[in-house]
Formats: C-alpha cells, structure tokens, sequence
C-alpha cells in the first residue's frame, strides 16, 4: 500500500488495483491521478459510479447491460431475431455493435467453461440459450468465442447441446485480418486461415 497514507487512500488504491490490467502500482498512480483532480476526474467518476450503480441493469433476455430490461438492442424490432450471436462477456457485444454488420439479437454466456477454475455448464447461460434457440425463433446460432482452449471447448460443448434443435450453429470465421500481412502472423493464425479458405 502507500506509504503514509490514509485508510481512505489506501482502501481507493486497493480497490482499483482489483480492475482489471491494473495491480498495486497501477492502482496507486490511478488513485493519485484521481486525487489531483478532484474536481474535474474524482467526483465525475464517483457520480457516474453511482449512477450506474443505480441505473444500469442485466437484460433478462440476452444478460447484457443496458438501463432498460430487455436491452435496446432485444427491444429493437428492426433487429434480425432469426441471428442469434452467442458471446463471452458484455463487451464482446460492444465489440460486436462497434463494428455496425451485425443485424441480429444477442446471448452474452457471462463467461467460459473451464475446469481448472471450476465453471461448469450450470454456473453460465447455457441453459438459457438452449430454451431461447428451442423457442422456434432462431434460425442460425453463431457463436463469437475466444479462440483459446476453454472458448473452444465452451463452443463443442454448446453446439452438442444445440444439436437435438436442428439449428445450424457457426463460428466466426478466423484468420488472416484485414490489411494484415502475413509475416506479422502467428503459426495458428495462418493455419486456421488456410483451414477456413474459401473460393475467390
């Protein structure tokens, strides 16, 4: 902790230091940053935490963030709800709608299976998504996971649940990005590029 301190610098250290890509030092040179400007960083943030303490809520159909329930996005009649895009967290639906191509609903899972850190298929939105794929609405369940082992995993284990509902489900495709040059490229990404290929 600092030293010198004060309990109240020491606990705003501390909890910062809980955010994520932040540690001790991390967390003391926010905290310090946050103290010299109280006025135009330290009460804005404090009240803007308050109000999405207060204000923001989990949409009852996607498990997304918004201040309504369901979402803007599940409440948006325009949206294609034949599309249903199933992702890790709530910022990979921000990732998603930043990019502007995605026309259909979402279902954030709140995480993946892993067996080291004990998630199982009950303590994620699994369930949820095989009774809102089973609801008859959904045409195609895409599923926009981490390209690492528990995403993986995590995408076997959903396509096996979803496959007594005879709804084709699909993955983004993986590969070489746009404007990406090949040298720069790691082995995986090159080989999943030339698994995934397609006619020209």
């Amino acid at each position: 902790m600092a030293a010198s301190a004060g309990p109240e610098i020491e606990r705003l250290i501390a909890l910062l230091s809980k955010l994520p890509g932040l540690g001790p030092r991390s967390g003391r040179r926010a905290a310090l940053a946050l103290l010299k400007k109280r006025d135009t960083l330290l009460a804005p943030l404090a009240a803007a935490m308050a109000d999405a303490q207060e204000k923001v809520r989990t949409c009852s159909v996607c498990g997304s963030l918004d201040v309504t329930d369901p979402c803007a996005v599940c409440a948006d009649a325009t949206r294609d709800g034949r599309l249903l895009c199933v992702v890790e967290e709530v910022g990979s639906v921000w990732a998603m709608e930043r990019g502007g191509s995605f026309k259909g609903r979402y279902h954030v899972l709140g995480g993946l299976l892993s067996a080291l850190d004990g998630v199982g298929p009950d303590s994620l939105r699994i369930g949820e998504l095989v009774a809102r794929v089973g609801g008859g609405e959904v045409a195609e369940v895409i599923l926009a996971l981490p390209a690492t082992v528990d995403g993986q995993t995590t995408a076997h284990y959903i396509a096996d649940r979803l496959a007594q509902t005879n709804v084709p489900v699909t993955m983004l495709a993986r590969g070489v990005p746009v404007g990406g040059d090949l040298d720069w490229l790691d082995d995986g990404t090159i080989a999943q590029a030339l698994r995934a290929r397609r006619p020209a």
